[in-house]
């Protein structure tokens, strides 16, 4: 079972530092002791990343609090490392990047169900892209995706969705995934990674894939129809919360549909640039604290369906993945891993999003 502890922002930060990412530094860390009266949620998920937004606007606007309730996060350098732990009810909640653990988790018999969408990538919000060092961009060693033959691309784990996402883009250049050196390292490390060229290219979520790219390091090297409308990041329910705390997963839902409602209020043009935007843009400076506060106006956002809905066809062409790559050896059900009986509770109450998101 991977190990895990729940850190302060004062550890957080010192771990980033290490890791030569002075610019980012801790995601909020909701306080148990400071939410006197609340009930506390274990939530486990890899850091740094833009699709946390919905839990700080909701705990911004006070959706959490309407609901009783309060987040401590658990931080992990990737989202397959999530699983075990959350199986083992050591988590209430987990969010992150599909992954083979979670149906290999499922085969043996622990009740894990996706509830929602954590990220997804429709037309114009790619924001996990494919970065490749700039400097091989401009030496003319990488022309095509022809050329990734050979190099070390860096993944937060193995047997998850950012593999699918780059099994995608070699494809377009007649590879297979098995014609690259995969790296696995957590998120954090991936910019130093490109600026030591530790690594030839990663698959990096924003803010980090912007942070990339304007510092010099890396290209955009990217095309978002490659793999359109791919389930990147699910929300996870455990055992616990699925039958001994429903009604606790319930409320948590709800917060956290009426903030995907008002964060899909804040996109336009591939931009936080709705009516909504300014203020997103606010809250993610403040609780992920990077030194460039206006990043978040640049980078490209992450989709979350502000319905909650999560794409079922892209969760089985990445499970198809999984098994041809040797991550899993069945064909999974994925169907019977999803359960959408909390998000049509959200639903009820606050009714389908109205708003439209361009």
């Amino acid at each position: 079972m991977a190990s895990y502890s729940s850190i302060s922002r004062r550890q957080y930060l010192k771990s980033m530092a290490a890791a030569g990412v002075g610019a980012l530094a801790a995601p909020a860390i909701l306080s148990p002791a400071a939410a006197q009266g609340l009930t506390t949620i274990k939530v486990g998920r890899a850091g740094g990343v833009v699709s946390d937004a919905v839990f700080f606007i909701a705990d911004e606007k006070g959706y959490f609090k309407d609901q009783g309730i309060a987040i401590e996060f658990v931080t992990f350098d990737g989202g397959p490392k999530i699983i075990a732990p959350l199986g083992a009810g050591q988590l209430d909640i987990g969010v992150g990047a599909s992954s083979a653990g979670l149906f290999n988790a499922v085969k043996r018999g622990i009740n894990i169900k996706i509830t929602a969408d954590k990220g997804s990538s429709p037309p114009g919000y790619g924001y996990m892209p494919l970065l490749v060092r700039k400097d091989l961009i401009d030496s003319g060693q990488v022309k095509s995706y022809a050329d990734l033959k050979g190099l070390k691309i860096a993944e937060a784990a193995p047997g998850g969705s950012p593999g699918a996402t780059l099994n995608a883009a070699l494809q377009k250049g007649g590879l297979t995934y098995k014609d690259v050196n995969h790296v696995y390292m957590g998120y954090p490390q991936h910019v130093p990674a490109l600026a030591n060229k530790a690594i030839d290219g990663c698959i990096l979520p924003e803010p980090g894939a912007t942070m990339a790219v304007e510092r010099g390091y890396a290209v955009r090297y990217w095309d978002d129809t490659i793999y359109p409308n791919q389930q990147i990041a699910v929300l996870l329910y455990g055992d616990d919360f699925i039958n001994k705390k429903a009604e606790l997963g319930r409320r948590f839902m709800l917060a956290y549909v009426k903030a995907a409602h008002f964060y899909n209020d804040a996109l336009k043009d591939s931009r936080f640039a709705g009516p909504n935007g300014p203020e997103v843009v606010r809250i993610l400076g403040e609780d992920m604290k990077v030194d460039d506060k206006g990043i978040f106006s640049r980078i490209v956002p992450t989709g979350i369906n502000p319905n909650g809905g999560v794409n079922v066809a892209s969760l089985k062409k990445d499970a198809a993945f999984y098994r041809e790559q040797g991550f899993l050896d069945f064909d999974p059900n994925v169907d019977s891993v999803i359960d959408g009986s909390f998000v049509e509770y959200a639903l009820k109450q606050v009714g389908p999003y109205k708003g439209q998101r361009t």
